[in-house]
C-alpha cells in the first residue's frame, strides 16, 4: 500500500492570467482576509490545497474551466470584511455580503470576479454538510 502526505482530494489549481502583478496584487490581499497564506511569489496555500498563478497570453490558449471557485470562511465578519475590501478598492462585486437561505439557513456569502474575470466566492456555511 502507498502512504501518500495528503488525503485523496485537489492538491492544487493552476490559475492562467492575463496580468500576473495585477493578480498578485488583488490576491496578496484576498487571501490573508481568509485564511490562505504565501508559499512563493506566485503560490498560496491554505495548509491542505494550493493554487498558483501563471500569465499567459490570452490568445495562447482557448480553454472552458470552472465557473467559480467558493472559498470557505470561518465566520460571517470573514465574509463582510471580503465585501468591505472589494468595496474600498470597487471590485467587480456580483452579489452580497448577504444571506442565502435557499441554500441552508445560515448560507452567507458575497460573489465577486477578480481582475481576470474568474468568479469567486466567499462563504460562510456552517450548517452545510458536504
Amino acid at each position: 500500500m502507498v502512504s501518500y502526505k495528503y488525503g485523496v482530494g485537489i492538491s492544487h489549481l493552476e490559475f492562467w492570467v492575463k496580468n500576473l502583478e495585477e493578480s498578485l496584487a488583488f490576491y496578496s490581499q484576498l487571501f490573508p482576509m481568509i485564511g490562505w497564506y504565501e508559499l512563493t511569489k506566485t503560490s498560496y496555500s491554505c495548509g491542505t490545497h494550493e493554487i498558483y498563478f501563471k500569465e499567459v497570453p490570452v490568445l495562447l490558449h482557448d480553454s472552458l474551466g470552472v465557473r467559480h471557485i467558493c472559498f470557505h470562511a470561518n465566520t460571517r465578519e470573514m465574509v463582510n470584511t471580503v465585501g468591505e475590501w472589494l468595496q474600498q478598492i470597487q471590485g467587480d462585486i456580483i452579489r452580497g455580503p448577504k444571506p442565502m437561505p435557499e441554500y441552508t439557513e445560515q448560507y452567507y456569502t458575497v460573489d465577486f470576479r477578480d481582475p481576470n474575470g474568474f468568479v469567486l466566492e466567499v462563504a460562510y456555511a456552517p450548517d452545510m454538510r458536504l
